[in-house]
Formats: structure tokens, sequence, C-alpha cells
């Protein structure tokens, strides 16, 4: 259903902002100008999907900034198997998201800025959008050498990229995203988005890798504060309409009916690991055996995010075959996931019979395996 500006239970009711509630009335009027006070990538996802679904947008545009924790975000279409460190996301904690646009995979800290442009289909514009950025940029800072790609990024100095863009195009509605490096931790994302897993074939869009450069290592004034200023500036400037930043909280259900039922379902691993693209691995595990190194040979095919084909294959003196066989055949159905690996190993050594050596090299190389989800 599409809500109109004019209903009281929807953003009029926007709290916390930092203008006056007659103020932010006018600027309903022409557009409106949002930036959530939640960290959590989840949340803020959830109110692009909403604002996507729900608000009529004729006339309306929005503009929406918002930050996240430490957190890596794939596009809609994407493995993150092939784009990410897996292992060390779960290590440091760091959150793992897939959004609902296409595109690349980006990571995201306090010190990357997020901006979503809501428009109609027809006022759909991303080149204007980044325009739009470049000259407010400018305008705080008129010696920086901004130029926006053929790709929709945007460059530094002519090879540093300091944001990447993705988007959603609805039936009537569309939005435009993209992030803007402001002080973001460059050793915590080129190690998240490092994949270290070998012989992966799959038809998923890839990320094409590029250097990057925060604002903030070419001018110490460029804060994130004072960049989203600038652009809300810019925005309004644009739009003609009042320059309000309206502060929202995602979670706020009398504000977005129906929101927390969309973080949840971003939040699911069927979301974020099941809509992979189906995809296959093809490789081989080193383990060491009498001071030397055994070759195990693994292959196996994950469709939404399922083991759909698994053969592993190890020396017969190592590990009997028919071991191998139970171990096969106990993965097929289950999660490519290290939680539901474990889980399977446990069963399979209580059923197993008491054999210290054999449990040993079982757990071996489900350790081995492990490593490669």
């Amino acid at each position: 259903m599409l809500i109109p500006f004019s209903v009281k239970n929807c953003f009029q009711l926007l709290c916390n902002h930092k203008v006056p509630a007659a103020g932010f009335k006018n600027t309903t009027k022409g557009g409106l100008i949002l930036q959530s006070i939640s960290n959590d990538v989840y949340q803020n996802l959830a109110v692009e999907d909403w604002i996507h679904d729900h608000v009529n947008l004729e006339g309306k545009p929005i503009l929406f900034f918002w930050k996240n924790s430490p957190c890596v975000v794939i596009g809609r279409h994407q493995n993150p198997w092939q784009e990410c460190n897996l292992n060390l996301l779960r290590k440091e904690g760091i959150k793992l998201a897939r959004r609902r646009s296409g595109g690349g995979t980006v990571y995201h800290d306090m010190g990357n800025i997020n901006l979503t442009f809501f428009t109609t289909k027809k006022k759909y514009d991303r080149m204007e959008n980044l325009k739009l950025i470049v000259r407010a940029l400018n305008a705080v800072q008129p010696k920086l050498d901004v130029q926006v790609t053929k790709r929709f990024d945007l460059l530094l100095d002519g090879q540093f990229k300091i944001s990447g863009t993705a988007s959603k195009i609805g039936r009537t509605t569309a939005y435009h995203h993209c992030t803007l490096l402001c002080s973001t931790d460059g050793t915590s994302l080129s190690s998240s988005l490092k994949s270290p897993y070998q012989g992966i074939r799959s038809n998923a869009t890839t990320s094409i890798p590029s250097l990057v450069k925060n604002l903030l290592e070419k001018d110490p004034t460029l804060t994130c504060e004072v960049l989203m200023n600038a652009i809300a500036t810019e925005y309004a400037a644009f739009h003609q309409i009042e320059n309000h930043i309206n502060l929202i909280n995602p979670t706020d259900e009398t504000l977005f009916p129906g929101i927390n039922s969309k973080a949840k379902e971003l939040q699911t691993w069927e979301w974020i690991y099941g809509k992979t693209p189906k995809f296959s691995i093809n490789t081989t595990l080193n383990v060491l055996h009498e001071q030397s190194h055994l070759e195990i040979k693994v292959f196996i095919d994950i469709k939404n995010g399922r083991i759909e084909i698994c053969n592993i294959e190890a020396p017969d003196h190592w590990l009997p075959l028919e071991i191998c066989d139970k171990l096969n055949s106990s993965f097929i159905g289950s999660k490519f996931c290290p939680t539901e690996t474990i889980m399977l190993t446990n069963i399979l050594l209580r059923t197993s019979p008491e054999n210290q050596e054999l449990h040993s090299k079982w757990n071996i190389l489900c350790e081995k395996i492990k490593g490669i989800m």
C-alpha cells in the first residue's frame, strides 16, 4: 500500500527530528531528508525496503542518510564465499548482509556514509544524484578533484574510489544508494573483502577490486557530519525544499508498520546465504600425516546454500572409503556452514565405532572442510 506523506501515522510522527514539527510539515510538501539513529545494517536496509514498498514518491523524493557498525554488504546476486573472508568476519564479529539491490560488495563502518536517493521510476537518475554529491563536496572543499565514472563510481584524483553505486528499480518506484568513504578503517576493509576460498565456480555477480581512499586523508576537515550537512544542503537547494535532516528510529512500528519483520528477514540464514546463486567448489585439502602431506580432494555442489552433491576423497590408507562415503551422504541436504558441519560431525562420531585414531582423523578432516565454509 502506498502511504501519502500527509498520513499522520506515517512520516509526520517522526521522532527526534532536528527541526520543529511545523518546519518538518512544510518539508514534506516537496521532499524529505532522513537520517537513521541506528547503526544496525539490517534495520537500515529494512528502512529502504519499507520506503520502497509503501511510500508514494510522486513529487516527493527522499534522501536517506545511514551509517553502520562494521559489516560487509553483498549485492542481491552475489556469492559471499567469493566476495569476503567469512571466517574473519565470524571471528571479528563483523556482520554480513545481503541487500535487495544488485552491484558489488562493500565494507561499512562508522567512517562510511551511506546515501539512498528515493524517487519514482520516471525520475530515477543516478548521474544526477552523483553530480549533486560532487557539487556538495566542492562546496566544502573547492580543490577536491572528484569525478563520476561511467560505472557510476566517484573517483578522487582520478584513481581512488570513494564511492560505489547500486540500485533497485521497482514497478513505480526506485532507489539509488551509494557509499562515501570518509574515515573508514582501511585495514579492516581490505582484509574483510579478501576471499581466501579456492576452487569456487559460480555465475554470481563478482565485484571489481579498486584502489580506495578516505576523504579525511585528503582534508582532515571532511568529517562525516560535515559531508552529510553539505549534501543535505545541496539536495534541499536542488529539490527546492527546506534544509531539515529528520532523525528516524528504524525500529519504530508506529512510524514504519511491519518494519521489524523486514529487518528479521534480512538477518536470516535463508536470505543471506540461501539466496546465493548455485555454485560448486573443487579444491584440494592438505593434511599432515607421518611427516608428509596427504591430499584430500573435495567436490561440492551448493544450491540455495545447501549441499546438493558432496564427494570427499581421502587416501584409503588414511581414512577408510566407507567412512568417507558416510561423511559424503550425511552432508547432502545440509547447510553449507561450519555450525551444521560441527553438528553432523558430532552425530557421526557418536554413532561410529570407538576408535580414537579414526575419530582423530575424522575431526581433522571436518576441521579442514569447515575452513572452506
